[in-house]
């Protein structure tokens, strides 16, 4: 019997939403970012309508858990876990970096994909991914990588497929030699789904207080305490 699913991911610029349900596949995507703090619970309550289907229906929840931009990790994570102590339904979480490497897969074929995105900061998350036949497996967890760092490990073992946002922000500073480069995605959210499902077969279910965003960086900015503590050693070193 299929699975009644909703999933949701604000790892990117770029809100993708899901539900798949016995009667069909339903998905949304619009600009998320600074936006998706506010618009992400009604456009799930659109897509629910859009389906008749209530939240009671579903049988979990999944969303991006990351790496991404800590915000939009932080607003996927949260609306989850209320909606899944509100409803009592358990989560799936996402490896966000694989929806590219499904998107890539679906557009492109090929079941070896390195996914590289851009974390500002001259700086990418990234990894490499296998795809089976029926799932994928990640052959390194994500990590944020430095261009410099990023760089060696594709000098030393060079990918034949990468995709994501870093082809575009970083090609002239990346050896993609002849790597089958894609940088944009064609369809996040149907990608989300597909994930979903693999998630739901997979596991494992998580309880919604057990969910947590992957961050990968830990701090962007110092704080005011440490601005002021480190005021005093400059004047020191001038």
């Amino acid at each position: 019997m299929t699975p009644c699913l909703l999933a949701l991911d604000t790892a990117t610029e770029l809100m993708a939403l899901g539900l798949v349900t016995p009667a069909g596949r339903f998905t949304h995507s619009e600009p998320g970012g600074a936006l998706s703090s506010a618009r992400l619970l009604p456009a799930l309550q659109a897509l629910l309508a859009q389906a008749s289907t209530t939240l009671a229906q579903v049988d979990a929840i999944a969303f991006g858990q990351g790496p991404g931009a800590f915000t939009g990790l932080r607003t996927a994570c949260a609306v989850a876990q209320g909606l899944g102590f509100g409803a009592g339904k358990p989560l799936l979480a996402l490896d966000s970096l694989m929806l590219v490497a499904e998107d890539a897969r679906a557009q492109h074929g090929g079941d070896q994909w390195w996914v590289a995105m851009d974390a500002r900061m001259d700086e990418a998350y990234a990894a490499p991914y296998q795809h089976d036949g029926q799932r994928w497996t990640a052959l390194r967890p994500p990590q944020l990588y430095t261009l410099p760092a990023l760089a060696a490990a594709w000098t030393e073992a060079p990918p034949q497929r990468v995709a994501g946002s870093a082809v575009a922000a970083f090609a002239h500073r990346l050896p993609l030699g002849q790597a089958l480069a894609v940088a944009s995605e064609h369809d996040r959210a149907a990608a989300l789904l597909r994930l979903a499902a693999q998630a739901w077969q997979q596991g494992p279910l998580l309880d919604a207080a057990d969910a947590l965003p992957l961050y990968l960086r830990d701090k962007v900015a110092l704080t005011t305490a440490e601005r002021l503590q480190a005021r005093p050693a400059a004047g020191a070193a001038a």
